[in-house]
């Protein structure tokens, strides 16, 4: 497995763990120059948008991953994970519906992440 797909699984079961919903990923490789992969999932509440980005950053971070940047921490209906070669998306489930990322992102194929969600 490569580096950023290591990293992508890093990410799915970071989220997996604090119970995020709906997780997807999309390799954005051919389409894009900002990652390799996006992670979108969703959350009920702020709190848990918050404590699954935590765990992402954490999990990251752990594993020797640099975390680039971090945005919409204090607002927590979406947070987005810079960490290079994947971008993870955390949203309150009425936000992630409002911004559709998936078909804004429609170009791009789903990755099949169902091994790595307990």
């Amino acid at each position: 497995m490569n580096e950023s797909k290591e990293l992508l699984k890093t990410v799915v079961e970071a989220a997996d763990n604090k119970r995020a919903e709906d997780i997807i990923a999309l390799d954005v490789q051919n389409i894009s120059l900002l990652a390799d992969y996006f992670v979108i999932m969703q959350a009920d509440s702020d709190r848990q948008v918050k404590a699954i980005a935590e765990n992402i950053e954490e999990q990251a971070e752990e594993k020797g991953y640099d975390v680039l940047d971090v945005e919409g921490k204090n607002g927590a209906s979406w947070v987005l994970i810079d960490l290079g070669d994947v971008v993870a998306h955390v949203f309150k489930a009425e936000t992630r519906k409002f911004y559709n990322l998936e078909k804004l992102w429609a170009d791009a194929n789903d990755v099949d992440i169902s091994a790595w969600i307990k």
